[in-house]
């Protein structure tokens, strides 16, 4: 695949991811048991993990524009989808009540780190 072709999926990508984080509460709702931890919809956990994703949406979507200018961005987002999969998925497997995460949320976040690895830009020379 061309870098051209990689970059316009690349702004796609991070489109649909953008608007993905910001719908998280939403999802939640419809499915829990893969995307709310903790005791539910009312918890501070979930307020506080929203507000977190909607902000990395807003700023994936602003990335769009102009994804070889956004590259640390994209590699956070990478890598802390990474981490907190990992973390979740050991929580999970620990936690009986939690284990539809690791059809929910979990390979969710894989998806994202796995998909902007492969299209990510790679430095210029």
């Amino acid at each position: 695949m061309d870098d051209t072709t990689k970059e316009k999926l690349l702004s796609k990508a991070l489109i649909v991811f953008g608007i993905i984080f910001l719908l998280v509460y939403p999802i939640g709702l419809v499915w829990p048991s893969g995307w709310i931890w903790h005791g539910g919809e009312g918890s501070y956990y979930l307020q506080m993990i929203c507000g977190v994703y909607a902000v990395l949406g807003v700023f994936l979507i602003i990335a769009a524009k102009a994804p070889d200018q956004h590259r640390s961005l994209i590699s956070f987002t990478i890598w802390s989808s990474v981490v907190h999969a990992g973390i979740m998925a050991a929580q999970a497997l620990g936690d009986e009540m939690e284990t539809g995460h690791l059809v929910g949320d979990v390979p969710a976040l894989v998806l994202v780190a796995a998909v902007l690895w492969f299209l990510s830009p790679r430095k210029s020379s």
